[in-house]
């Protein structure tokens, strides 16, 4: 660990110690939490915390930081890592049963957080927040928190976010004389210009298949000034959400590469990393795929621009993607929170980010050491949609999944050639019985 980190790293734990751990105790060990006599800067010796994260570079990173976090407060942390259905099984089987472990896991709150609360699986963190001020939660993007937010309380504290972005060949529209696009027409002219499948090269290619591109059509309905739905009603099948869903769809339909409907995000961004694509749409986190000559053949060729406009301009996603959520049922909230704390302390974040994990604090986007992991115009890109966009890329149900299949079939339908609107009012009636159904009418 270099010295820039350790001290960082002590700089945090001095101040979550100072201040948010002894807040979190009431200044005094409490039964449990800790042994009497015990020295009051290790309010939670002895303590032993189970976390659970995600098979993630966030998780390796936060691991590696941990033997700082034990020294410095007594407390063992026990760390079990998952892919991530492994971790949406265990945590489901485990909350379930209420069971008191793990104190702290990783979340998808858009994913998971709707029905962790509807089930009192997590238990909300507004009350912790107000114990110490140093720990600047206002530092956090607003859509950020808002990804987070259920009911009006925050329930996940964000560890990893992702914005909407657009991705470019930065030698080939250099080459043709065409300008980054900044409207949706702009992209939609420079993909048809730049097209040219006899040659294995590609317009746009983005996520194809039918429940994973419904995150990516998100930013291009809000763009139109559209939704998924609002209050409780469906509205996929308004002209602005068919405005944005149909831009998408053309791009792929005409402009995209062979097998699209059965593309994710990995075969879509290996053929913008294969070099086999003008431009690629997708989330910031994942531009080490196309910046790594490891996995990238043209590594040195690619741009970072912002979302393209729409009628209503540029509203791509902003969100939490990981957040880090306590249970409800844990014995040890007080230390679960001393580790949330520390986590995502702005030292911590900053350590972490530095690992080109991509957190959701101003304060470390606006220092120099925040962004040294990320290429310049992709930082400057994502500072500047971190002040805005959007906070879901997803509708907000419980049933989330269910959810995406209906939307997704809109697209797919659109690009093999059917009635865009006949295929959004249909999805429309039947995600509109999902949300009816949810809230019990």
């Amino acid at each position: 660990m270099n010295q820039t980190m350790n001290r960082a790293l002590k700089a945090g734990l001095v101040s979550v110690l100072s201040a948010g751990l002894l807040a979190a105790c009431g200044g005094e060990a409490k039964p449990g939490e800790g042994k009497p006599g015990q020295n009051a800067d290790k309010p939670f010796a002895g303590q032993k915390l189970s976390i659970v994260t995600a098979n993630h570079p966030w998780g390796d990173a936060i691991k590696e930081l941990l033997p700082q976090f034990e020294a410095s407060t007594g407390m063992k942390v026990d760390v079990q890592s998952f892919f991530e259905d492994q971790l949406a099984q265990k945590l489901t089987v485990q909350l379930t049963a209420a069971s008191e472990t793990p104190d702290v896991f990783m979340m998808s709150p858009l994913q998971q957080a709707r029905m962790f609360v509807k089930n009192d699986w997590i238990a909300p963190l507004d009350d912790y927040l107000k114990k110490d001020a140093a720990y600047d939660f206002n530092d956090f993007s607003k859509a950020s928190v808002s990804s987070n937010t259920v009911n009006g309380k925050l329930y996940g504290v964000p560890i990893i976010t992702e914005q909407h972005i657009l991705y470019y060949r930065k030698d080939l529209l250099e080459k043709a004389g065409i300008p980054v696009p900044k409207t949706m027409d702009e992209l939609l002219a420079a993909a048809k210009k730049l097209h040219d499948p006899k040659n294995e090269l590609y317009g746009f290619a983005a996520r194809g298949q039918r429940s994973p591109l419904v995150s990516q059509i998100s930013s291009f309905i809000y763009s139109e000034g559209g939704d998924f739905m609002n209050g409780d009603k469906a509205t996929v099948n308004t002209p602005e959400a068919i405005k944005g869903m149909t831009t998408y769809a053309t791009l792929l339909k005409d402009f995209g590469p062979p097998g699209v409907l059965n593309m994710s995000w990995p075969q879509a961004i290996g053929v913008f990393a294969q070099g086999k694509a003008a431009f690629f749409a997708d989330a910031n986190s994942l531009f080490k795929n196309t910046t790594d000559p490891e996995k990238s053949k043209v590594a040195d060729k690619v741009g970072f621009a912002s979302f393209p406009a729409g009628k209503e301009g540029s509203k791509p996603f902003n969100v939490t993607s990981w957040s880090l959520a306590m249970n409800a049922k844990s014995k040890k909230k007080d230390a679960a929170w001393a580790f949330i704390q520390w986590a995502t302390s702005k030292e911590t974040v900053t350590a972490t980010q530095k690992k080109g994990n991509p957190g959701a604090r101003m304060s470390v986007w606006n220092s120099p050491e925040g962004i040294t992991a990320f290429p310049k115009e992709l930082a400057e890109v994502t500072k500047e949609t971190q002040k805005g966009g959007v906070d879901h890329s997803v509708p907000s149900v419980d049933k989330v999944s269910e959810a995406r299949d209906i939307i997704g079939a809109i697209v797919q339908k659109a690009i093999t050639g059917e009635d865009i609107k006949a295929a959004a009012e249909q999805a429309n009636k039947e995600f509109q019985a999902l949300i009816d159904k949810e809230r019990g009418k």
